[in-house]
Formats: structure tokens, sequence, C-alpha cells
């Protein structure tokens, strides 16, 4: 089946991230993704992993979450908590056809966050729909390998019911791509005096939403960018 990266974030304890990998593969799924983990490698997390080695050694280790989802179109950030930011909300099964419903699922990261924390919100910044596993309210505590269970199994339902429609093809920007394009954004409004430099983030983080929501195209970024680079040269 076609499947997305799922990207583990600075997990403290190792034994989660064999667990989390024996989850993946009983689900068929073989792409894992880690930021910064604690611990790792290590021999608990093969035992944990009980027979899903293959998706440890093929396991990719990153210092970063931006240099992790630097090739993927659609991030989806796990989080048990709701969020003052309208960041469009997803049950696993809604994600799992978004997911499948991508041009290439390939370029598709799941987050899970850090065990007593979750996700920062900068790191939510950086995802395009939120998903939220319906728990019991007095109890939603999940850990890490059982919420990874819970949307793999979506996943692999998903993809067993039937065929996806065909997707039109479009060539998305990357997170890469957008990073830089924020980056160019902010530079460009301190220089217009429209940002405060001191107290930029409330606003860039809006605009992030903004786009985000619309995630532009390839075409699309480069007439952003464009825009932005002349804007540049008129105010020098």
């Amino acid at each position: 089946m076609k499947q997305p990266v799922i990207v583990l974030i600075n997990t403290s304890h190792p034994g989660n991230i064999g667990a989390a990998a024996r989850a993946m593969k009983n689900m068929g799924l073989g792409h894992l993704r880690l930021v910064d983990p604690q611990q790792y490698p290590s021999a608990e997390a093969t035992a944990r992993a009980s027979g899903a080695d293959d998706v440890l050694a093929a396991a990719q280790s990153f210092a970063s979450l931006d240099e992790a989802v630097a090739d993927c179109t659609l991030v989806i950030g796990a989080s048990a908590r709701s969020r003052s930011l309208p960041v469009p909300m997803l049950d696993p099964r809604g994600c799992a056809a978004l997911v499948h419903s991508q041009p290439d699922p390939g370029r598709v990261a799941v987050l899970f966050g850090r065990e007593r924390s979750g996700l920062t919100n900068d790191e939510l910044d950086r995802c395009h729909h939120l998903v939220q596993i319906p728990t019991n309210p007095e109890y939603p505590s999940l850990n890490i390998a059982a919420a990874v269970q819970v949307i793999a199994y979506e996943l692999r339902l998903a993809a067993g019911i039937a065929e996806p429609a065909a997707a039109p093809e479009t060539d998305y920007a990357s997170a890469e791509q957008m990073e830089q394009f924020y980056t160019h954004l902010e530079q460009t409004l301190i220089a217009l005096d429209f940002l405060d430099a001191d107290n930029p983030r409330q606003l860039m983080r809006r605009l992030r939403r903004l786009f985000t929501r619309s995630r532009p195209d390839q075409n699309e970024i480069n007439i952003l960018r464009g825009i932005l680079t002349a804007t540049g040269k008129k105010i020098r």
C-alpha cells in the first residue's frame, strides 16, 4: 500500500520507538523518521520492536523537524489538545482518507510528539491538519505506540476498502520551500515597516496558517517569491 512517513519527535523512551515500529509493521507501514530521539539506537528499542527490526534498521534520524519533513507536501500532526489557532481537525478515519487522496502519499508526514507534552506550537505551525484520536475525556492520554497503532490501522483500512479516486497531479511546494518563503516574507514585511521586528510571532503565525490552508503549488510559490523579490527592489 502507498504509505506516508511516520515521524516521532524527541522520543524520551527507546522502548516506545521499538513499539511504534512494531505497530507500523503490523499494519504494513515501513517509513519511520526520528527527530532528535533521546536514546537511540538502543537494545531496548530492538527488543520492543519484536520482529520489526527491518523497520528500525530503515529508520532515518534527523536533528530537526524541518529536516525530517523537508521533502513532504502535506504534514499532519497528532495532538490530544485543542489549539487556539484554527487548524483543520481530523479524526483518524478522516486522516487516512486524506492521506490516500494525495497524489503521492509518500510525501505525507504524520507527526507524533513527546510522551509528556506532545507537539510544540512551533511544530504545530508546520502542520496543515491535526488528527485527534477520540478517547475517554476523563483519561485521554495515549502511549505513543498506541497512537501510532490507531492511525496505522485506519491507513490500512482505508487502503483495503477501495482504491481512492484518482487525484489530479499537483506539484505542491515542499516544506523546505515553504520555510524559505516564510523567511523571505518576514524579511520583506519588516523592510516595509508592516511587521514589528521585535515581536513578529503572532502575525507570522497567522500568515503561516493562511498559506498552509492554501497549500501553494510550485508555480504559485514561485509567483509569491517573485512578488517579494520585486517588492524588495522597490524599497531599497
